[in-house]
């Protein structure tokens, strides 16, 4: 029944319109909201990106489909495993991969960035970059906790990257939170 499901996403993904502005990254450190991970998924398959997936039942269904899509994943959250994932996605970060975290994952909240995002940045010394999805033709899954969004057939999405966001290798515990903090902000979800 999933490979079914992952075919279907694999094929819905084609008929997408995606428009990305901003700073597109080739590498470095990419955070999304994981309401509006499909399509920032969708917009970098095949370029060889990195996924920071859960060790979770869902995770596994997940990791199926992005390697599918091209991605290499590494398995482990802010629950389970997550100091070894991080240690891996540094070391691959430095090595120049592009990798691609949602900061409010596994299981929320929604729109609270946890600090592995902005620490596998620091610890890499490589750019931040945030993403944010706009798309008007898409089901929004409302009861689940991140609102997730899915795009319809021949959707037009719109994907916005920040400038590159440089994390100083001399921040502390203290000065990383703060600055989760406003990301979380400046980049808040909207309801």
């Amino acid at each position: 029944m999933w490979r079914i499901g992952i075919a279907l996403l694999s094929l819905l993904r084609w008929t997408w319109r995606i428009h990305p502005s901003g700073s597109v990254p080739q590498h470095g450190v990419v955070a999304f909201w994981h309401g509006e991970m499909l399509p920032v998924w969708a917009f970098f398959a095949g370029q060889d990106g990195v996924a920071l997936v859960s060790q979770s039942r869902d995770g596994a269904l997940l990791a199926q489909l992005l390697e599918q899509w091209g991605y290499r994943c590494i398995r482990g959250s802010s629950s389970r495993g997550g100091r070894e994932a991080l240690d891996e996605l540094v070391t691959l970060a430095r090595q120049g991969a592009l990798v691609l975290i949602t900061p409010d994952g596994p299981r929320g909240p929604r729109g609270v960035a946890k600090r592995g995002a902005v620490l596998c940045a620091q610890q890499a010394q490589v750019p931040l970059y945030w993403c944010r999805v706009r798309c008007r033709w898409a089901w929004r899954f409302r009861r689940s906790w991140d609102q997730f969004i899915l795009p319809l057939p021949f959707a037009r999405i719109e994907i916005t990257l920040s400038a590159p966001i440089v994390v100083s290798a001399s921040l502390d515990t203290e000065g990383v939170s703060t600055l989760c903090g406003q990301l979380q902000r400046h980049f808040a979800v909207e309801d």
